[in-house]
């Protein structure tokens, strides 16, 4: 069953999809190892390395924003591959360089 997921898109979307979600879980990983050094430097009281949690806290926004920027991206392309696909033609998803194309996330309020 699990093969008919990507039944109607061509190998090269679906591998795209894959280079996405390792990146997504690569920043997961380094945001779990973020909030652990976070919270030894928080529960140490050291002012030193409460300082250096504001870095550490910018990081991790930063990366969750990643996350969440690769997640919209994948929807969109997902979305259009599909649409693509009931058309007969899943090509327009991706670039060839793996990135997707222009495709924008819409903010409310931005």
């Amino acid at each position: 069953m699990e093969g008919d997921t990507f039944s109607g898109l061509d190998g090269k979307v679906v591998q795209n999809f894959q280079k996405s979600f390792v990146q997504v879980q690569n920043i997961l990983d380094q945001n779990r190892l973020l909030i652990n050094e976070i919270n030894q430097n928080h529960e140490s009281k050291i002012p030193d390395n409460l300082s250096r949690n504001v870095g550490l806290i910018r990081e991790l926004n930063n990366n969750i924003r990643r996350v969440v920027d690769l997640y919209s991206d994948l929807s969109t392309s997902f979305s259009k591959s599909m649409d693509a696909s009931s058309e007969g033609d899943s090509s327009g998803a991706f670039k060839s360089d793996g990135k997707a194309g222009a495709f924008k996330r819409h903010r409310p309020g931005s």
